[in-house]
This record gives C-alpha cells, structure tokens and sequence, in this order.
C-alpha cells in the first residue's frame, strides 16, 4: 500500500467536500459528543474553531481548523525558554480563551502545552476539549 500522506500520486479519501490528512486521536464515543457539545458553545479566537461535524455509520468527523503552527509544548522544548514577552503574549491569549470558556460555562480540565496550538501567524489557540465539563457535570463541593 503507497501512503498519499506525503503527497505520492495515491488518492486521498474524502468526507463530503472535506480532504482527510491524518487522524489527529480517537475517543470513546461519549469523550467525542462530550468534545461536539462542548465546541458548538464556543467561539474565540485563541480556541480551536469547529466548523463541522458529519457522521459515517461507524465514525464520526469533526471539522476543525486548520492551524499549523504546532504545538507550543515544541517550541518550549526546542527553545528551551521563552522570552518573558513572548510568555506573556501567549500566557494573556490562554487567559482570554479559558475567561471566555468559563464565561460560556465550559471548563477544559486538561490544559498543558501539549493542548495549546499555535497558528502561522503565533497565535495560540487551545484544542482537545474531549476531557472538558459543561456546569450540569462540574460538581462543587
């Protein structure tokens, strides 16, 4: 079998108008509805945006953003520090997405650089909602 992955002359599979890269994770099925309900409350511009969400008969696709910056977790381990203006900006852009997460009553619960994605312009955007609480599941103790 030829993988297309790097561009070879294979055909991709496509779902409705939508070109398939590669599977970025898999949950179970109440992680992934847990992620959908989650993501159709928010819209900020350092989350993650959803744009679409389709259904096969043994799978579920959501349509994401497209962000190709990488992870801010590699660019901590390959520069080994951030200058304290550079940590700021992106520590001020993950305040603004999880106030305004918070505001809509969606709480992450899995935030790490790993979870912090970065788009081509540096912009950090905060992904992976699958282990996030909506208020019905938060409990206060």
């Amino acid at each position: 079998m030829s993988s297309s992955r790097s561009g070879g002359s294979g055909s991709r599979t496509r779902v409705g108008r939508y070109e398939l890269g590669r599977t970025l994770g898999e949950g179970t099925f109440a992680k992934i509805k847990r992620e959908i309900s989650t993501m159709k409350l928010i819209r900020h511009p350092n989350v993650v945006r959803m744009y679409e969400v389709m259904a096969s008969k043994t799978k579920i696709y959501i349509v994401l953003e497209f962000v190709t910056g990488g992870e801010l977790f590699d660019k901590i381990a390959s520069k080994g520090r951030l200058k304290e203006d550079e940590a700021r900006k992106y520590f001020q852009q993950l305040i603004n997405a999880v106030d305004y997460c918070h505001s809509r009553g969606v709480y992450h619960r899995d935030l790490k650089p790993e979870n912090l994605l970065l788009d081509a312009s540096g912009v950090l955007k905060v992904s992976d909602f699958g282990l996030s609480a909506l208020p019905q599941q938060v409990r206060v103790c």
